[in-house]
């Protein structure tokens, strides 16, 4: 052990597996606050030669003092390397030391060392409740997807951060739409999750300055369809002779009328009512997307949909409030509802909430500013997505213009 100081224990040993020619390595093992690394010290002795205790070769001869000559430098070298990590302050672990002892720069890390560290440390923080496991599983896709890509593009099952040139994203994207038949929204959604591991590294300082900095994302607005509000009260005043599609249709109405997406309705519980500042019934919830806190007060509908099922068997024994299905059962029950009532759209849980933004909300003339605040959104313009003018907007507009314009005529022709 290193003098002076007990957390460094290093013993010599042979590894009986791996011999060869009737001799057997010998490998060097370091222990620091009881972790420990082994190294091959790339000699070989007879195990007959070998004295574990006194760790050295026995005998006499040249070739056992060159050994014995070749344990002790390393034995010394590796007290040298630990004082010199204790006189600069820095943390000392075995790993640490062994780097350092082969001469292994500690900043240099690869790709995919630098994307587990920034997943692990992504999922600490949803553990805590910072982040989403919905946020972390598109990590986990990112770096699986560059795995498949770095072996595709360049021949490797991994490669070093400073290697990764601006071409990169591009050739990233092109493999994504191209051999992965991805869209454009999905392949930027992973590139900025990599810029995001870059610039993590950058910040830790295993780079200088993230390689893909100057690529910008690009999106192609999705077309968001949404029900008018004669396909919404034709729903409403469906009668369905199967009690699961009724459930799901109640289901499907609430979230019309709160914007609330499928995950967080399935983890509503009577809990999540309160009363608002106007004596109403809200529902106050975190966002599970974002953690963004959401305040909606319910509508007649909505509440309708929570009485109705306030003493349901399944919802009391779950503590749920309302009698959500698996996501893939949900979805199928809803094409069956569609076809039911004549809707020539595809309903999706998506849907329900484009629904509550545009059709209630901004075409009866809610202001985008509380739309994004009852959408949960963290900025107004994650809503300006949703303000697309529709057509029938445009007419009731055009409407009250013309009906303006003609009381202003009026007035002229009496005066004239």
């Amino acid at each position: 052990m290193s003098k002076g100081n007990l957390n460094l224990f290093i013993r010599f040993r042979l590894f009986k597996t791996r011999g060869k020619n009737g001799k057997l390595p010998v490998y060097v093992r370091f222990t620091i606050n009881q972790k420990r690394v082994e190294l091959s010290t790339n000699e070989y002795v007879a195990p007959i030669a070998w004295d574990a205790e006194g760790q050295f070769v026995k005998g006499k001869t040249e070739e056992a003092q060159t050994i014995n000559r070749r344990l002790a430098l390393i034995k010394g070298d590796l007290h040298k390397k630990y004082l010199q990590l204790e006189a600069l302050g820095k943390p000392i672990t075995a790993e640490i030391l062994k780097n350092l002892y082969q001469g292994v720069d500690e900043n240099r890390k690869s790709l995919q060392e630098a994307i587990d560290i920034y997943y692990d440390r992504f999922a600490e923080k949803v553990t805590s409740g910072q982040k989403s496991k919905h946020s972390l599983k598109c990590v986990h896709t990112t770096r699986e997807k560059l795995k498949v890509f770095t072996k595709h593009q360049y021949k490797l099952a991994d490669m070093q951060l400073k290697e990764i040139k601006p071409a990169f994203a591009g050739d990233f994207e092109h493999w994504l739409v191209t051999h992965e038949k991805g869209c454009n929204n999905t392949a930027m959604k992973y590139i900025r999750i990599l810029k995001r591991v870059l610039k993590f590294a950058v910040d830790q300082g295993w780079l200088e300055a993230n390689p893909l900095g100057r690529f910008k994302c690009t999106y192609e607005e999705p077309s968001r369809e949404r029900l008018t509000m004669e396909e919404i009260m034709a729903l409403y005043h469906k009668e369905f002779a199967s009690e699961r599609l009724t459930e799901v249709r109640d289901v499907f109405l609430f979230s019309c009328y709160t914007g609330f997406a499928y995950q967080d309705v399935y983890n509503l519980t009577p809990d999540n009512i309160v009363t608002g500042i106007d004596g109403e019934k809200w529902i106050a919830t975190d966002r599970r997307k974002t953690g963004t806190p959401e305040r909606v007060p319910l509508l007649p509908i909505a509440l309708e949909m929570v009485e109705k099922y306030r003493n349901h068997l399944w919802c009391r024994s779950k503590n749920r409030l309302l009698p959500v299905n698996t996501n893939q059962c949900y979805n199928g029950y809803l094409k069956e509802i569609a076809d039911v009532c004549g809707i020539k759209k595809c309903l999706t849980t998506h849907m329900a909430r484009h629904t509550f933004a545009t059709t209630i909300l901004l075409e009866q003339d809610v202001p985008i500013e509380t739309v994004s605040q009852l959408l949960g959104h963290r900025s107004i313009r994650t809503t300006q997505i949703y303000a697309k003018v529709s057509q029938k907007k445009v007419s009731q507009n055009m409407k009250v213009l013309k009906e303006k314009l003609a009381g202003m005529n009026q007035v002229k022709e009496s005066k004239g």
